[in-house]
């Protein structure tokens, strides 16, 4: 072995980042296809590709954190500070579509008949469901820090049974998302109204899902030890992911669903 001088990982070569570019790449062409000719094909074996390379290279870096000891303090500390730069970047990505509703809603033009909601447009009530997720994604807020707090005072009982709570609140909001579109009296193509309203929770949508799964995966990771009360930086990583997701929900459902409606 050669001897290290430094803290720092110096990742091994890998075919993931390039398996990974070129499964976007067919992907991309296959939902081009997909609208175009309705063939699905393309677009599954493209997704397919993501999938491998996604479980194989997260259990590269698993084995890199937990069985060869390569993320050390230095490692941990520059991905808290990428992980927090990551969220920084999806604050601005969703506070496009929060400039986007409100440039539209506060100075309705000519074309949706000066008035916001446009005519015609029906709004949920937000006493509904919406009203529902909110609570749901409050408590879900609540359970993962009931969870953090848990494994910093090693009570991995209650970590596991929270983080549970957690994963199954995601995805119990998820199925209300897809019920709430698939009751929707209008759709995308109504006006700038449309296209706003389902980009934005539309995106939060998918970031909830992707939410749900990562904390699946730090529950697997739980379940085989691969946390402990001084190195679990991917549940942490987890946690703020889905406080993120928290708070851009309630600004959507302020702002959207109550204020906009």
């Amino acid at each position: 072995m050669i001897k290290q001088y430094h803290p720092f990982h110096l990742v091994n070569q890998s075919p993931w980042p390039l398996t990974g570019a070129i499964g976007g790449m067919i992907m991309l062409v296959g939902v081009i296809e997909l609208i175009y000719t309705n063939s699905i094909l393309m677009m599954l074996m493209g997704s397919s590709i993501m999938i491998l390379t996604m479980f194989q290279w997260w259990r590269d870096v698993t084995r890199e954190a937990t069985f060869q000891g390569h993320h050390t303090s230095y490692v941990n500390e520059g991905m808290r500070l990428g992980m927090i730069l990551f969220i920084v970047s999806e604050i601005m990505f969703f506070f496009s579509f929060f400039w986007t509703f409100f440039h539209s809603s506060l100075s309705p033009s000519i074309e949706l008949g000066m008035m916001w909601p446009p005519l015609n447009i029906k709004m949920f009530n937000p006493l509904s469901i919406p009203l529902l997720n909110t609570l749901i994604l409050i408590s879900s807020g609540v359970t993962v820090t009931w969870s953090h707090h848990s494994l910093l005072n090693n009570n991995f009982k209650s970590v596991k049974i929270a983080l549970l709570m957690t994963v199954i609140l995601g995805f119990y909001f998820s199925i209300l998302q897809g019920w709430e579109y698939f009751e929707a009296p209008f759709s995308f193509s109504d006006s700038c109204f449309g296209s706003t309203f389902f980009m934005a929770t539309g995106f939060h949508g998918l970031h909830v899902i992707i939410g749900s799964l990562f904390l699946l995966t730090s529950l697997y990771r739980l379940n085989n030890f691969h946390y402990n009360l001084l190195n679990h930086f991917g549940f942490e990583a987890a946690a703020w992911y889905w406080h993120f997701v928290d708070v851009v929900w309630l600004f959507l459902y302020i702002s959207i669903y109550w204020w906009g409606k």
